[in-house]
């Protein structure tokens, strides 16, 4: 690259002028601020990164927006009131465009899955029910179940409070491979038989409870 007119600049300003050594690294300490940060980032701020004045930083961001711009990169360097941004060359938008409509398929954490197969082998449950099984409160996973469209709320149950009642959706069956609920594979018998008298002793202290209230 030769010397731009900013470089001739410095010079004749009496800047000294960084090696070629220097100016790459200048160059790599901007590029990653300006990744980092992802805003506009002031003259001054990109300066005290390279531990150089305002100039040298300038020299620098228009020697990295100039590569940029020169290899058609799908990022770009741009100037806004005397600050600086990396964003998307906007030639390349609609292609972002189509990754944003493209449904996401979101991953699930043990405690999710965990919340998810009793949903599956014991719907329709209530809250109560599968936090009982669990152990602990479970309002956040079911919440986070009903929002990726994995469980959703079918009616309510005839008990004081009336507690929802949460069972899976076709979008359950769609991601696991399932033609219908009836294709689960079967819970071990013992397991199945402690679930049931546990959340059926559960329900009748809660009843009971609610009753002497």
């Amino acid at each position: 690259m030769g010397i731009t007119a900013g470089d001739k600049a410095a010079q004749r300003e009496g800047h000294r002028q960084p090696s070629k050594k220097e100016e790459k690294k200048q160059e790599a300490v901007v590029e990653a601020v300006l990744f980092a940060m992802g805003e506009s980032v002031e003259l001054r701020q990109l300066a005290a990164a390279i531990d150089g004045d305002e100039q040298e930083a300038r020299l620098a961001v228009e020697r990295l927006k100039q590569r940029y711009d020169k290899g058609r990169r799908g990022i770009q360097i741009i100037e806004l009131d005397g600050c600086y941004q990396m964003c998307t060359r906007m030639e390349y938008y609609d292609n972002l465009i189509r990754v944003a409509v493209t449904p996401k398929k979101h991953m699930l954490t043990d405690v999710m899955l965990e919340t998810l197969s009793i949903v599956a082998y014991k719907q329709p449950v209530t809250k109560l029910e599968i936090e009982k099984i669990r152990g602990v409160k479970s309002d956040h996973a079911v919440n986070r179940l009903v929002e990726y469209n994995l469980v959703q709320e079918v009616g309510r149950l005839d008990a004081p409070g009336r507690p929802a009642l949460f069972a899976t959706t076709e979008e359950f069956l769609r991601r696991f491979g399932i033609g219908s609920r009836e294709e689960l594979p079967d819970m071990d018998p013992v397991r199945a038989e402690e679930i049931r008298s546990e959340v059926e002793e559960e329900l009748n202290i809660h009843m009971e409870n609610e009753e002497s209230t």
